[in-house]
């Protein structure tokens, strides 16, 4: 009998892959610099953040030089790149905070750069403009690269090594097909993609009055989902017109990216079919209808103004960005239980939002929906279906386990919290926003709040949630298994 085994962990390759990593961070901290001498600032911060991150970049890079030319990437090595890469974007992003004074603190720093590059929003600053605009620019820019990051990953290069396909079932597998013969050109088109949507709402926003510095930054933040603004009020002080334009780029954020690539194809009926888009937009909106009836009847609001502050929550809270328009902290308790829950919904996967994801929400409840038939009838065959094809029992198995998993990990951590006396509304709130990576979240840390007041300890466990929700927590975890490191 033969057995295969994967060769050992190939350590050259993954410093090589680490190695072009940081490089090219460092290429964009260098790109924080022009905005520095535009604002008469200092541009010390990112030069010797840059330095720091490309001479061991650069190290590591020739030092393997010829590495990837002869060997292919394992999903072992591929699940080591992944997670060590966004831990080293935590890291060499809170250089300039440092540097610059911003933020001295490290494990604060961290946080800060923690929530930009996993695109969660969650803020330990509580003078927002104080900052100079240079570092509210690569504030805004981690988003933006996290955001680009994520998607790449998820559409890209995962599916091109067969890793974690258990979480990538959305995905129609004629774009895997065409995706794995060229990784490269599907990768730019979606970088293009990426691009000019930000683009545009660059443009749209400057037609409502925005300055560029602040467009540039709230797109940055809308497109990748995350929620950095460099105001202190968010987008609450903007106008109705660049709360509307904001509200459809954070839903179009999370709208499936393989569904751009199948517009700019033409393959309109890939995107009929595919379920999990229609159950998002059928979410938010049932979702939106009951809180603008909610702003109508009990806050005395008037049609319009309900309508845009409960859609913008909604969709701020489902699409993971963040933005805030109002405290919906002050909302009726049934209103403020229902964003609580929606924190747990997460938009579509293959997109820039966080959370559990619409996908794995719809395979839940179509099992849900069998059940009953099943008791009633044990010998009848029910399938889940999506996109209107049968769905294997092994990825509708996966699917609740991971959500089994993710509750889990925020009952664990929100217990953790608690016992550092933290109140549980506060408790709860951190841990759903930054698992989901949305950004404000109950209690002390909602919209008109921050997460500066809470403990050390808090924030490194607030910080590993991130990561962890980020990467889907088995791509971390796999690491901690002793099958991973077995030969």
């Amino acid at each position: 009998m033969n057995i295969v085994r994967e060769r050992i962990i190939n350590i050259r390759l993954i410093a090589k892959l680490i190695g072009i990593i940081l490089v090219v961070i460092s290429v964009s901290l260098l790109s924080c610099t022009p905005v520095a001498l535009i604002y008469a600032e200092s541009t010390l911060p990112f030069i010797f953040s840059a330095l720091i991150t490309a001479v061991p970049g650069a190290l590591l890079f020739y030092a393997h030089s010829g590495t990837i030319r002869y060997e292919k990437l394992t999903r072992r090595e591929a699940y080591m790149v992944v997670t060590l890469s966004w831990v080293l974007l935590g890291i060499t992003g809170s250089l300039p905070y440092i540097i610059s004074g911003s933020i001295p603190g490290f494990i604060d720093a961290l946080f800060e750069s923690v929530s930009g590059f996993s695109t969660t929003g969650a803020s330990i600053l509580t003078d927002i403009e104080a900052l100079p605009f240079s570092i509210l620019y690569w504030r805004s820019l981690t988003h933006w690269i996290g955001g680009i990051g994520i998607i790449v990953l998820v559409i890209v290069i995962m599916p091109a090594f067969k890793v974690s396909s258990q979480h990538l079932f959305t995905l129609e597998s004629s774009l895997q097909e065409k995706i794995k013969p060229r990784t490269i050109s599907v990768g730019y088109r979606l970088v293009i993609i990426y691009v000019a949507l930000t683009a545009l709402e660059v443009v749209l926003l400057l037609a409502g009055g925005m300055n560029l510095f602040e467009s540039v930054c709230h797109a940055y933040g809308t497109l990748a989902t995350g929620g950095f603004s460099p105001k202190n009020t968010s987008i609450a002080g903007y106008s109705p017109y660049i709360q509307y334009v904001i509200m459809i780029f954070m839903f179009a954020a999370g709208i499936n990216f393989s569904l751009y690539y199948f517009a700019v194809k033409k393959e309109f009926n890939k995107i009929k079919l595919n379920s999990e888009f229609w159950f998002y937009i059928a979410v938010v909106t049932g979702i939106g209808i009951i809180l603008t009836l909610t702003l109508i009847f009990y806050r005395d609001k008037g049609v319009e103004p309900a309508f845009r502050e409960a859609f913008f929550n909604i969709i701020s809270i489902v699409s993971c960005t963040g933005f805030a328009v109002s405290d919906y902290l002050q909302w009726p308790l049934y209103a403020v239980m229902i964003i609580f829950f929606s924190m747990f919904l997460g938009a579509s996967t293959g997109s820039t939002t966080g959370g559990i994801k619409m996908a794995r929400h719809l395979i839940l409840f179509k099992n849900m929906r069998n059940i009953l038939p099943k008791v009633l009838h044990p010998n009848m065959l029910l399938h889940v279906r999506m996109n209107k094809k049968p769905l294997p029992d092994e990825v509708s198995h996966s699917t609740l386990s991971f959500i089994v998993l993710y509750l889990v990990f925020f009952a664990f951590a929100t217990a953790s919290l608690v016992l550092m006396d933290i109140d549980l509304p506060t408790s709860a709130g951190s841990v759903a926003t930054c698992m989901a990576g949305i950004g404000p979240g109950l209690g002390s840390t909602g919209p008109v709040g921050n997460f500066a007041h809470l403990p050390v300890l808090a924030k490194i466990v607030l910080s590993v949630m991130m990561l962890l929700g980020r990467l889907e927590i088995y791509t971390v975890l796999v690491l901690f298994s002793r099958s991973f490191w077995r030969c």
